[in-house]
């Protein structure tokens, strides 16, 4: 797993063009699905929404997952023992 870590590390920069790539065909491939049953007016109109939505909502999760761990949750391994 580490050796998996450091592979990725090393290839910040392609790893990162890669998963761009793959979102931008996820968004194409998104406009080709017939939205004629679509339940809401975003699924309808907004090309690729729902890839969208799980970007957006990721990164807020781990924006939120961040600050909640500097808020107090996270604490010094001697914490307890004061």
């Amino acid at each position: 797993m580490i050796q998996f870590i450091d592979f990725l590390k090393k290839r910040g920069r392609e790893i990162r063009y890669l998963l761009y790539g793959t979102m931008a065909a996820i968004v194409v491939w998104s406009m080709t699905v017939d939205t004629s049953h679509a339940h809401t007016w975003a699924e309808k109109y907004i090309p690729g929404f729902w890839a969208l939505f799980g970007l957006v909502s990721c990164t807020v999760l781990i924006f939120f997952a961040r600050w909640l761990a500097s808020a107090g949750v996270e604490r010094e391994e001697d914490f307890y023992d004061d």
